[in-house]
């Protein structure tokens, strides 16, 4: 990995085709990973832009849990800076991006509740 990349973990919407050409104008590869101590829960979108990207309605969201929380599976991807504001762009005011080390021991950036 290079200076300019950085790991992005998702367990929801961005690891799907279309949103990942819509927001960053190519198709993601990267590989299975889990988030520990979370829960996941569910979000309403009402942004227009990003329901139209997704075609979801809600999105899943996590917030803290405990060490006894079931991993969260999810895939990990190296992407560039730009990407990642890109990403930032997408997503909607009720994420926040936080740093967490990941199952494999990989630092990623990931979404979470606010």
């Amino acid at each position: 990995m290079s200076d300019s990349t950085v790991c992005l973990f998702s367990y929801g919407t961005l690891q799907d085709k279309a949103v990942q050409l819509a927001n960053f104008g190519r198709e993601l590869t990267g590989s299975a990973d889990a988030m520990l101590g979370y829960e996941q829960a569910w979000v309403e979108i009402t942004d227009p832009e990003v329901l139209a990207t997704s075609g979801k309605t809600h999105h899943p969201i996590l917030r803290p849990g405990d060490e006894n929380s079931a991993p969260i599976p999810g895939m990990v991807f190296q992407i560039t800076v730009e990407e990642l504001a890109a990403a930032d762009s997408y997503e909607v005011s009720d994420y926040k991006r936080v740093s967490v080390v990941l199952e494999s021991g990989i630092e990623a950036w990931v979404y979470v509740s606010v």
